[in-house]
């Protein structure tokens, strides 16, 4: 018998009193949309007229004086919450959301950052770390020793036109939270040339020596992020096996793969309810009957056992695993594919 070729996902680690859907791939931090700056600010547009016309049977070409215009620089920018939201538990220290903040002018600009996390219609306002402010310098999309912290007036990023800067949000938690508060947190960008209503010109200030002319987002900008109190950390780790038609491992029309994902409460507290859900891979085919729970089978059919295949929409394979504590130990699941 073959050995089978075994690829293995990282460790997932979700929060406590919800177990969240299982995907079939790696989470990626969203791509950046290209947010078409326009021209240049400090652009020459130049244009000129033409006639022609016949006199006694000769063709002549007369020009218009050629009249010149200069672009102005329009500021804008956006900020973006890159983060979903962060759990967290009492007393923790140094929790970080990531943010994007956007160029969306046509020229160079800088940006002053600033944090709020006093925000009204949360449940606790999160403790900002002193600094509170960095820049994700290693680009792992959370707070870690290696980032520059963000120093006002110092280093405030300066974007040339469609730019963008990755930013952390760092924050300590209360002690006096329970399960399910939610407390946030807000990145504000502003620009340093300056900030208003649109279509307020700043003479002289842009690229250049051009006009500065505010455009609709006023020069500023907010995104706000979320943390959320979960005592109960579940540890997720999934793995995947081929099996090809001819007995090898390769992964071609025809294989069958089979996903193996253990869950396990890694702290005290219980995670109520949880179930696992995991959706069909595109581009593969359920096999029937292939759903097990800790080495037992499931049925695919909505009945008394924990599992089932959800076909109400995209197909989903789901097991309920009840009430989990750490001295539940490891609960695995395993289904199988094939690919189309």
């Amino acid at each position: 018998m073959s050995e089978l070729f075994e690829r293995r996902f990282a460790v997932t680690r979700v929060p406590a009193w919800m177990l969240a859907s299982l995907l079939c791939g790696a989470a990626l931090l969203p791509g950046l949309p290209a947010w078409a700056a326009g021209t240049a600010a400090g652009t020459i547009i130049d244009n000129t007229a033409q006639v022609d016309f016949d006199i006694g049977g000769a063709s002549l070409t007369r020009n218009s004086n050629t009249v010149s215009i200069t672009v102005d620089e329009r500021i804008d920018v956006v900020v973006t919450l890159q983060s979903p939201q962060v759990f967290v538990n009492a007393g923790e220290v140094d929790r970080s959301l990531l943010f994007t903040v956007s160029n969306t002018g046509n020229g160079d600009e800088v940006f002053r950052l600033a944090i709020d996390s006093n925000l009204g219609g949360d449940d606790f306002d999160p403790a900002p770390s002193v600094p509170a402010i960095y820049f994700d310098t290693d680009s792992s999309g959370d707070f870690s020793l290696g980032d520059v912290a963000y120093v006002p007036g110092t280093n405030d990023p300066q974007l040339a036109a469609d730019e963008s800067v990755n930013i952390l949000l760092v924050n300590g938690i209360p002690a006096a939270v329970v399960n399910g508060d939610v407390g946030r947190s807000e990145l504000a960008a502003t620009s340093v040339t300056g900030s208003g209503a649109p279509g307020d010109v700043f003479a002289n200030q842009g690229d250049g020596g051009v006009d500065a002319v505010i455009g609709t987002t006023g020069g500023i900008a907010t995104d706000t992020g979320e943390y959320v109190v979960g005592d109960v950390v579940i540890s997720i780790i999934k793995t995947v096996v081929v099996a090809d038609p001819f007995g090898g491992t390769e992964a071609v029309p025809g294989a069958t793969l089979t996903y193996t994902v253990t869950v396990e409460v890694t702290n005290s507290g219980t995670a109520v309810n949880s179930v696992f859900t995991d959706p069909v891979p595109t581009n593969t085919s359920y096999v029937t009957t292939s759903i097990s729970l800790n080495g037992g089978g499931l049925t695919d059919a909505t009945d008394a056992d924990a599992g089932e295949l959800d076909v109400s929409g995209v197909p989903m394979v789901v097991v309920r695993l009840g009430d989990l504590t750490q001295a539940d130990g490891v609960q695995t699941v395993s289904f199988q594919v094939t690919i189309d």
